[in-house]
């Protein structure tokens, strides 16, 4: 933890922590504690329901910030913000969602004997590769747009519906990792299944990521504008 940051309180709420301290998204993402769409719950709260240690884990949230490899996004202006969303995040969930697909339903035909094969992942995957480019393509057509141009106070509709969006995704996102049986593949797993396995935990890493950044710094900071 840096000399001036203020110390970790059990009151504060992952989300807030979360845009304040860059590297404590990693650290929930570790412990499977969910910052983005839930987020306005508070840290003592969380790790009791999650049967986590709250010191340790307040231990670890402060050694992970004080490696301060971690950008601190809520600090960079908007159209900075705007332009790392559709670089960062946009662009290599279409790229990464395609192979994803062609991966997973490898895994499901050639494997589809064993009783882990991952059956159903394919389609789930084309589905929510269809709602997903739905609701990038409203953000980048319609949100982004308006904040772009200033007015980000007239936008609080459409960030209902892509917030009501984004807890779509987070069901869509567990419901992938029980497919995936928790992305652990079996000890006889081929390197498709298990190429395809660490893909799908960085995919959904980085979309917590993607919907956190949105639901607790842009959307907040462009209705305020």
């Amino acid at each position: 933890m840096s000399p001036t940051a203020s110390p970790i309180t059990p009151e504060q709420t992952l989300a807030d922590l979360a845009v304040s301290r860059a590297s404590a998204s990693r650290v929930f993402y570790r412990h499977k504690l969910d910052f983005c769409c839930h987020g306005r719950i508070a840290l003592g709260v969380a790790a009791r329901q999650r049967g986590i240690d709250l010191a340790e884990l307040i231990r670890e949230l402060e050694a992970e910030e004080a490696r301060g490899d971690a950008t601190n996004q809520s600090e960079r202006p908007l159209p900075e913000l705007i332009e790392h969303v559709l670089t960062h995040y946009h662009a290599p969930h279409r790229e990464e969602l395609a192979r994803l697909q062609v991966h997973a339903r490898k895994v499901e035909a050639v494997h589809a004997d064993k009783p882990l094969a991952p059956i159903g992942l394919g389609l789930h995957l084309a589905a929510m590769t269809e709602a997903l480019e739905d609701h990038m393509q409203k953000e980048e057509q319609v949100l982004f747009p308006m904040i772009l141009s200033g007015r980000g106070r007239m936008a609080s509709m459409p960030v209902q519906v892509l917030e009501l969006e984004h807890e779509d995704h987070a069901r869509s996102l567990a419901r992938m990792r029980e497919l995936a049986h928790d992305f652990v593949a079996p000890n006889d797993a081929c390197g498709t299944w298990r190429a395809l396995y660490l893909g799908l935990a960085a995919l959904e890493r980085d979309l917590m990521e993607h919907i956190h950044l949105e639901n607790n710094v842009i959307f907040p900071r462009a209705l305020r504008a």
